[in-house]
């Protein structure tokens, strides 16, 4: 049986679900944007952001192996182009947060800029139309990168030419480095303005490990439902569910350090215009989300993700994996509410439906896409070599 028979119909069941899931959510979301315009955009940014998060994260790993290769990087990549392709679903869904700028940012508010003197120095560059000008830029630099990465892969599906593979490497070099620039820069447009007299020069880094450690978590939950069908289930192995495992774990690593760094600097530092975004997120309930996110964004998957038989036993690292993405959606609010919500933890059910309705149709994009290719890029050379170590292993 090939893949089109054994694996489609699985494929098409997610694909119905999600999509009922998100258009349900998404049509109560329309709702609350009648009973609270102001939290249906504060709540919607939330989950917008968790899913492009997955979009962006894609991209990264995938440009992250087209220059390492090996094993783990073949077995996920068909996951990691069907999640960049799922860009213009974002765009689209990009739209709504275009009418709350103003509901959103207290920069883009006249009342409010014209009684802020710190504010009208940034001007120039916090207004809505360069706002608006860079968000686009920002799209249009991922997907070009997305487009060819994409486009090459495919090519060599249909004509074999192991010279493409060296384009993929040569084009990633590059793309990982204006990945970088650009999501730091987003990540200061979206979210650091949310409190526009603050800043730090680490906040993008946390973004972009951020997205990368979601991504790696969702592609490991997929691996291991997809490893159960044909063709993975008849390459996939222990060991490389183990590099995947070591490689989010570097990733954990990578979080902690960067979350930690920021927080020392800032504390040292006790300068008045940026120890306040730490202070409203340290007292009316947000210090608890803290520590959750020091023992179990940290220090929990520390511990399990140590073990070697932990990342090698692929229902366990998969509870793992799961763990993390919730993990992370948790550490992405604790960095947006409280900027709305100083005072208080304060949780909306819209908090809850936008994720939910947004993620439904990125799910359903994403599966859709996923049909659309080969699970396995069986005409690039560096596969065979990837696999190699088979008959050798045991």
């Amino acid at each position: 049986m090939n893949q089109a028979e054994t694996l489609t119909p699985v494929l098409s069941r997610w694909q119905q679900r999600a999509l009922i899931i998100g258009v349900i959510a998404l049509a109560l979301c329309g709702a609350g944007a009648f009973l609270s315009t102001t939290q249906f955009f504060r709540s919607y940014l939330f989950g917008y952001l968790f899913w492009l998060g997955l979009t962006l994260g894609s991209f990264a790993l995938l440009a992250l192996h087209h220059m390492v290769g090996g094993g783990w990087g073949f077995s996920i990549q068909r996951m990691l182009e069907s999640g960049t392709r799922t860009l213009p679903l974002m765009i689209v869904l990009l739209l709504p947060l275009a009418f709350g700028v103003k509901e959103l940012y207290i920069w883009a508010q006249p009342e409010v800029l014209a009684q802020d003197k710190l504010l009208q120095h940034k001007v120039p560059y916090l207004n809505i139309s360069f706002f608006a000008i860079r968000t686009a830029v920002y799209f249009a630099i991922w997907g070009i990168f997305i487009f060819w990465l994409n486009r090459w892969s495919k090519r060599q599906d249909e004509n074999g030419d192991a010279a493409l593979s060296t384009k993929l490497r040569h084009l990633s070099g590059p793309a990982l480095v204006i990945y970088v620039l650009t999501l730091t820069f987003a990540s200061v447009d979206w979210v650091m303005s949310l409190d526009p007299h603050w800043f730090s020069t680490i906040y993008g880094v946390l973004f972009v490990v951020g997205n990368g450690l979601l991504t790696l978590a969702f592609v490991i939950v997929a691996a291991v439902l997809l490893a159960q069908h044909k063709p993975l289930s008849e390459v996939m192995e222990a060991k490389h569910f183990h590099d995947l495992g070591n490689l989010m774990f570097a990733f954990v690593l990578l979080w902690a350090y960067v979350s930690f760094s920021q927080f020392l600097i800032i504390w040292s530092g006790n300068l008045p215009e940026e120890i306040p975004w730490y202070l409203h997120r340290m007292h009316g309930g947000w210090q608890w989300l803290a520590l959750a996110l020091v023992l179990f964004h940290f220090a929990l998957p520390f511990v399990f993700l140590l073990s070697r038989k932990a990342k090698r036993r692929v229902e366990v690292l998969r509870k793992i994996a799961l763990w993390m993405i919730a993990m992370r959606f948790i550490d992405l609010f604790w960095l947006i509410a409280p900027s709305f919500h100083a005072e208080r933890l304060t949780v909306h059910w819209l908090d809850i439906v936008a994720p939910a309705g947004i993620g439904g149709l990125w799910l359903a994009y994403f599966v859709w896409q996923l049909k659309d290719r080969a699970l396995l890029p069986l005409h690039d050379p560096r596969l065979e070599i990837a696999f190699s170590h088979k008959e050798h292993q045991h």
